[in-house]
């Protein structure tokens, strides 16, 4: 038996016996009083041997522990020696293995290189004998594609003569009706230029004419005391810059619209901007007195409130009357003939301007308004020059229609002459037959 499983029942047998031994205190403890009883001496007589008895298994007990940690300890002895063993035998195995792996990675390098010198031998000999045979290929077909070429060149010379004499001929023809239609364009545009420059002289003037009107703005309004006056002024001036500056087919003054609203100008301009209506408002008597130095403070300031309301009903009513969806465009200009009141409404009146900017109400002065005129303008050139360019595409339409048409019967005419001189040719032919059947007659030599 091995001494594990000796230690194991020996504890078992101890803790039976201290079982046992407490079982029989406790029954000692309850039978004091018999104790003069020879049961009981019996009993006091195996206790004895029982304590006896236990007290030499207790010895027994220590002595196979200590027995134990004896075998123990050498059995760690003996792991600790194994351990050393084993690591010395490793760095051996390891040893030999370092050597043996560095003798083969040498054998491998001997062998890769000694096979990289034959590969690189017989990659040189082929790439040689390659090399050889497309220089003698290369050397064939260059013979080759030279006498193509050559015989190619013929052939291409022959009919590019024939092509040239062709193309020169339709380009003189293509050539004279081109300077033809372009000697007509330029004829129109010299005449458009000279009509531009005529109406530029006509705008400087009126330029001229306006900066003497803003140096007296503040003459102006001292004289321009009534509505009516201001308003016909307004209307006067607006039409002169206008007739000035746009075409009379594009515009028109006093226009009635769809809803019964007269427009002092309705300026008509291609999509997609539309018809834009202009009016002319003149607030200048709430202005004037803003603007009086003699007035008290109070005053001024009521009649600072008076002109924006003034400014902003004009605005109200020009944005209701003249913004007609599908009739007009989608805003409107609202023409202040005075550059003063202009100013003070663009420098100290943002709220204003930002209502108008909501109702899609331009605000302009006389100068401004020289500015939208000029983009009116430049708006119908764009247009005028767009229709010519669709009728000079038109031109060209026809023109590439015709020289289409010119090739088709060109090249009828081209087989009709091939075909004539295949005719010639066979007459040629027959003439010459019949020319030595009539001198064999002569020297009679009919067979």
């Amino acid at each position: 038996m091995d001494t594990p499983t000796t230690v194991f029942l020996l504890v078992l047998i101890g803790a039976l016996l201290l079982a046992g031994l407490a079982g029989w205190r406790r029954y000692r403890k309850q039978h004091e009083k018999d104790a003069d009883s020879p049961a009981i001496q019996l009993l006091s007589h195996i206790q004895n041997r029982i304590d006896s008895e236990a007290e030499q298994s207790g010895r027994r007990e220590r002595a196979t522990e200590e027995q134990f940690r004896a075998l123990n300890n050498t059995l760690y002895k003996d792991q600790a020696e194994t351990r050393e063993r084993l690591a010395r035998q490793l760095g051996e195995v390891q040893t030999r293995q370092a050597e043996s792996a560095f003798e083969l990675r040498e054998q491998v390098q001997a062998s890769l290189s000694t096979h990289q010198v034959h590969f690189e031998q017989r990659q040189t000999q082929a790439l040689k004998t390659l090399q050889e045979t497309l220089q003698t290929g290369m050397q064939a077909i260059r013979q080759q594609v030279t006498e193509a070429l050559s015989r190619g060149n013929e052939d291409v010379g022959k009919r590019f003569d024939g092509l040239t004499e062709t193309t020169d001929n339709r380009l003189k023809e293509i050539s004279a009706q081109v300077e033809r239609r372009l000697g007509e364009g330029f004829e129109k545009t010299t005449a458009t230029f000279a009509d531009v420059l005529k109406r530029l002289a006509l705008i400087d003037e009126a330029q001229k004419k306006i900066t003497e009107l803003s140096t007296n703005v503040i003459g102006l309004q001292e004289i321009l005391a009534d509505k009516r006056s201001r308003g016909a002024f307004g209307e006067v001036q607006l039409a002169a810059l206008i007739r000035n500056m746009i075409p009379e087919s594009h515009f028109a003054l006093q226009h009635t619209l769809s809803n019964r609203k007269v427009a002092d100008c309705m300026l008509f301009l291609p999509p997609p901007s539309g018809s834009i209506a202009i009016d002319a408002k003149f607030p200048l008597e709430s202005y004037r007195r803003m603007t009086d130095v003699d007035l008290a403070e109070g005053d001024r300031r009521t009649a600072e409130r008076q002109f924006k309301l003034d400014v902003r009903k004009h605005i109200q009513d020009i944005a209701e009357r003249y913004i007609i969806p599908g009739e007009t465009a989608e805003g409107a200009v609202m023409f202040i003939p005075a550059e003063a009141v202009f100013a003070e409404i663009q420098a100290h009146h943002p709220d204003i301007v930002e209502q108008a900017w909501a109702r899609r109400v331009w605000m302009v002065s006389p100068t401004t308004m020289m500015a939208v005129l000029n983009t009116a303008r430049a708006v119908l050139k764009d247009a005028a020059t767009r229709e010519q360019i669709v009728a000079i595409r038109h031109h060209l339409e026809a023109l590439a229609q015709d020289f289409g048409r010119f090739r088709t019967r060109m090249e009828n005419l081209s087989r009709h002459i091939r075909q004539a001189g295949k005719d010639v040719d066979e007459v040629h032919t027959s003439a010459r037959k019949i020319t030595e059947h009539f001198e064999r007659i002569e020297r009679v030599e009919l067979e």
